[in-house]
């Protein structure tokens, strides 16, 4: 597998790989058929600044500078578009304004030769989950061109009250934790909620209500009826390592093998990855914040700093094409900036000038540091009646959360904040973070 988009005798005029092109995945070495290492290097090329087209499960692209010359009947199809991960009220290093940025994504949703009819945000609207986060992205959004945006939540939209606050905002005729359905051109959209009742060491869950739900959904449409489900978590495992996938997602695509054409659009991982699996293709998409490391160019993942004329060239949007009478659906990523994104190198050298700027946290007796996703040290052992401190020291927000309730479940602890409880009775106190579910932790009372 070699990565080789600079040499045009690999292309045809469409932009489209010739035969003897390089990019493509040539060995098939694991279990779901996907050699991972051209897997991850294919992808920083496949979704850049291409329309996307599947017929057969094999993949046709248009380069996204044609959109002006588009054919009538193209045109008339461009028709709905992603949004995703916007995080306000983050304010970090990775980007300090992520209010202009979400911006700068609307300006090139409002720019497209035909209006998106309809807006998909997959969650993580803001930070915290705060009031005036969630007004701030109100406001942005209340300027795109469309005739309606809809939501799901992500993690962030959730961590501090369980989703009460999302739902009184977006949970209008939704059922559950906030999922629902509706039609649109000849398609069935599904708002799936993957965020909610997290089990430590576990991945993204939607839970027997929602699947039970979504069978119900289903069962009257006819197989021809194309399929769009959004999530926020990956609804395949992306990278388990750093809890990009779903429990329980198997159950919910065996709901949808029997329809010709399903799509599925993620957000959560911060990046363009995609996976044709029969006549189901998923994308995840970039998000309008900040970037997040490729799966094994860093230690965990996070927000990650670039440099600042770099920034724009990995956040971005996503279109999604119809074409009446066909089956596939084609996407379009583009990013803020125009140019390609390029993942993988920002994310290396993103991490080279974090290992040297990090700063060390330095623990005293008894406490925890959260660093890079993981508890330090992961089993502590305290005598009874000793009171354990956490200390976050990541750019993201966690929730401690004890899982089989014997103390009570920390506030969203963001950077540089602490939570401390006092543990009165011996035992075997198992904790993790209920935003990060991976990260789990283990405090033993003598």
């Amino acid at each position: 597998m070699s990565h080789d988009d600079r040499n045009p005798e690999k292309f045809d005029e469409q932009g489209n790989t010739r035969p003897n092109g390089s990019n493509y995945i040539s060995d098939l070495l694991t279990e779901d058929g996907i050699d991972r290492r051209g897997f991850l290097k294919c992808m920083a090329w496949a979704g850049t600044a291409t329309v996307w087209g599947l017929a057969g499960g094999i993949p046709t692209s248009f380069r996204l500078n044609s959109l002006n010359s588009l054919t009538e009947s193209q045109r008339k199809s461009v028709f709905f578009a992603q949004i995703s991960d916007s995080h306000i009220g983050f304010s970090k290093e990775a980007n300090k304004d992520v209010t202009a940025t979400l911006q700068e994504a609307v300006g090139k949703l409002n720019s497209l030769p035909q209006r998106p009819a309809l807006v998909l945000h997959t969650g993580d609207i803001t930070q915290l989950a705060k009031a005036d986060e969630f007004d701030t992205a109100n406001q942005v959004l209340k300027s795109v061109k469309t005739d309606r945006i809809f939501y799901v939540p992500g993690e962030h939209d959730v961590a501090s009250d369980n989703g009460a606050s999302y739902l009184q905002r977006y949970g209008k005729n939704t059922k559950g934790g906030g999922w629902y359905s509706f039609d649109h051109s000849g398609v069935h959209f599904i708002g799936l909620v993957n965020v909610l009742n997290l089990k430590a060491g576990g991945l993204g869950s939607l839970g027997a209500e929602q699947v039970a739900w979504l069978k119900k959904d289903v069962s009257g449409l006819s197989s021809s009826t194309p399929i769009v489900l959004f999530a926020h978590v990956p609804l395949w495992t992306v990278y388990p390592e750093w809890g990009w996938g779903t429990d329980d997602s198997e159950q919910a695509l065996a709901l949808v093998k029997r329809f010709g054409s399903v799509t599925v659009l993620n957000g959560h991982i911060h990046q363009i990855m995609q996976k044709v699996e029969g006549n189901v293709s998923f994308h995840t998409a970039m998000s309008t914040a900040f970037p997040q490391p490729t799966p094994g160019t860093a230690p965990a993942p996070g927000p990650m700093k670039v440099e600042p004329d770099r920034l724009k060239s990995v956040l971005g949007i996503t279109d999604v094409t119809f074409v009446p009478g066909r089956s596939a659906l084609a996407v379009v990523d583009a990013t803020l900036s125009g140019q390609p994104p390029a993942f993988e190198q920002a994310s290396r050298e993103a991490m080279q000038r974090r290992q040297t700027a990090r700063k060390s946290i330095t623990l005293a007796a008894n406490e925890i540091g959260i660093d890079n996703f993981k508890f330090g040290p992961a089993t502590l052992t305290v005598s009874r009646g000793t009171k354990v401190t956490w200390i976050n020291n990541d750019d993201v927000p966690h929730l401690i959360v004890n899982v089989e309730n014997k103390f009570r479940q920390s506030p969203v602890l963001d950077s540089d904040q602490k939570f401390s409880v006092s543990l009165t009775k011996p035992g075997t106190y198992n904790y993790f973070c209920s935003l990060h579910p991976m990260m789990v932790g283990k405090i033993i009372v003598t």
